[in-house]
């Protein structure tokens, strides 16, 4: 079989239009704004030295700040400020991918734009200001008819820098919930999936510079006085958009958002959300990638209306809650909590549990006599330790410290489906893993028993929205899957999704047929 053969290459075909189309119209929105906002800013503040320096300088501040994080954080912010809204006039808006998308974007692209228009106007030969003055042409009119068309060459270079790293940066967007190129990227990584990491990087690349490569035409063509190389400049980004704007634009919006966070796991479950909502007669598709503090939210918010999440992180990280009552009563608890306060529905626990766990390789827990995250106490200070993104900043690690009195030599961040192979491989010599990944018994790894139960059971729930608590189709297409899925069966899910060539959609497909028969 050839690389070309690979069903997954025809998979990531059969997105592109939903993603690249996403892409353009959020980045192109971005773009805009930046330039309605820039240009004007930089028109006024030409003649203002102090003025011009803090508009500059507050630009490169946005520069220095990382994308994710710039996106990031115009989620909460928006999701405040809807809020208020309501409460001040009575409606809100979605805080959910696209409007903090752009927003974050249209930042993004100020300082190529500001400081290439300042810098083309301020390049302008004193003379030939003067002389317009001369033949009488007022501040207005020598701006408009001598000044900006002189200074358009440089000014269109700025604007060719800001559209490729809006491009560039709208990859970032898909953890708020804003479909895109970076979907292929984020779900590529988390299930090891390269065709996808490597299709969606060259699609952006190629993206980039056909907007960069049409923008340069635009840009001689003003400089050398080329109607023709303008016209097509322009014929060629108009063609651009409308392609990949259209499908996007007439596919109809589906009945049902599934939404999934970024790991494996979520996307075999979202996928198979999806299938039975299909097979049920019901439009349904998965919202992938979304970050764990964006998820919840937009559920109780209503921009998806069902995904799979874990009793431990709501507890702890989204109800706030320290004390660690007994399974059941969790459960119990939980789904009062959730309807009560968010009017969240908990339908019901898929029947496996996802929980962070301590693991490290078998053949060295036992030479070292390390069964449970007590025997480890004695050995943390020369160990080091690995987790995913954000382990390390949850209530649930601080309480193991806490409660094991552990100190660990070195602590590591990684790609959490990397983390395996660098315990095993000696890179690291413990890892926060998670119990239902195969990849535990695929490196002969084991799990550490917690006797103190510092962390919280994390049975796999299906939350609906607030709008779909009472639907009675998405309950009924729901119900076979609750209580039907064990911990091995998702363990070889898992796996099988972890780089073994299979697309989450096929793993769901091979889960179904698991589970069906029992």
């Amino acid at each position: 079989m050839t690389p070309w053969s690979d069903p997954r290459w025809s998979e990531a075909l059969a997105r592109l239009p939903d993603y690249l189309g996403s892409h353009v119209r959020v980045s192109l929105t971005a773009l805009v704004l930046g330039l309605v906002v820039s240009l004007p800013l930089a028109l006024t503040t030409r003649h203002r030295p102090v003025m011009r320096s803090v508009l500059l300088g507050f630009a490169s501040i946005v520069q220095t700040v990382p994308g994710l994080a710039l996106l990031a954080l115009f989620y909460p912010l928006l999701l405040a400020l809807a809020g208020l809204t309501l409460t001040w006039f009575g409606f809100e808006f979605s805080a959910f991918g696209f409007l903090p998308s752009v927003l974050a974007l249209a930042l993004y692209s100020m300082l190529p734009v500001l400081r290439n228009t300042i810098t083309g106007l301020q390049g302008i030969d004193p003379a030939i200001v003067e002389a317009a003055k001369g033949v009488g042409m007022t501040p207005h009119q020598s701006l408009t008819m001598v000044e900006l068309p002189l200074a358009l060459p440089v000014m269109m270079a700025g604007i060719r820098t800001a559209a490729v790293w809006v491009i560039g940066t709208a990859t970032l967007s898909t953890p708020i919930g804003q479909t895109s190129l970076g979907n292929y990227i984020f779900a590529g990584l988390q299930t090891q999936n390269w065709v996808f990491v490597l299709f969606g990087c060259a699609a952006a690349a190629l993206l980039a510079l056909a907007v960069d490569q049409l923008l340069a035409l635009i840009e001689t063509g003003i400089g050398r006085r080329s109607r023709l190389r303008v016209a097509i400049g322009v014929i060629g980004l108009a063609a651009l958009i409308v392609a990949t704007l259209i499908p996007s634009m007439t596919r109809s919006r589906s009945s049902y958002v599934i939404g999934a966070k970024t790991f494996a796991e979520q996307y075999v479950l979202s996928s198979l959300i999806a299938q039975r909502l299909q097979a049920a007669g019901l439009s349904a598709a998965p919202r992938e990638g979304l970050g764990s503090n964006v998820i919840f939210g937009a559920l109780a918010s209503g921009d998806i209306d069902v995904y799979v999440d874990y009793s431990g992180t709501l507890w702890v990280n989204q109800l706030k809650q320290s004390d660690i009552p007994p399974r059941k009563e969790l459960l119990a608890d939980l789904t009062r909590i959730l309807a009560d306060k968010y009017n969240v529905t908990l339908l019901g626990n898929l029947g496996f549990e996802n929980a962070y766990a301590l693991a490290m390789p078998r053949k060295r827990a036992d030479e070292l006599g390390i069964h449970s995250i007590a025997d480890l106490a004695g050995h943390a200070g020369s160990f080091s330790i690995a987790g995913d993104y954000e382990f390390f900043s949850r209530p649930e690690w601080t309480s193991v410290k806490k409660t094991y009195g552990l100190s660990f030599k070195e602590q590591r961040q990684m790609q959490s489906n990397f983390m395996y192979a660098a315990v095993a491989s000696g890179e690291v010599d413990i890892i926060a893993g998670y119990t239902s990944d195969g990849q535990i018994a695929k490196y002969d790894l084991v799990t550490l028993d917690d006797p103190k139960q510092a962390i919280p059971p994390y049975d796999a729930v299906v939350l609906l929205s607030p709008d779909r608590a009472a639907d009675q189709p998405l309950r009924a297409a729901l119900k076979p899957l609750l209580g039907a899925i064990d911990i091995t069966t998702m363990r070889e899910a898992n796996l099988r999704a972890s780089g073994n060539g299979q697309s989450s959609s096929d793993v769901a497909r091979w889960l179904w047929e698991k589970i069906g028969k029992r």
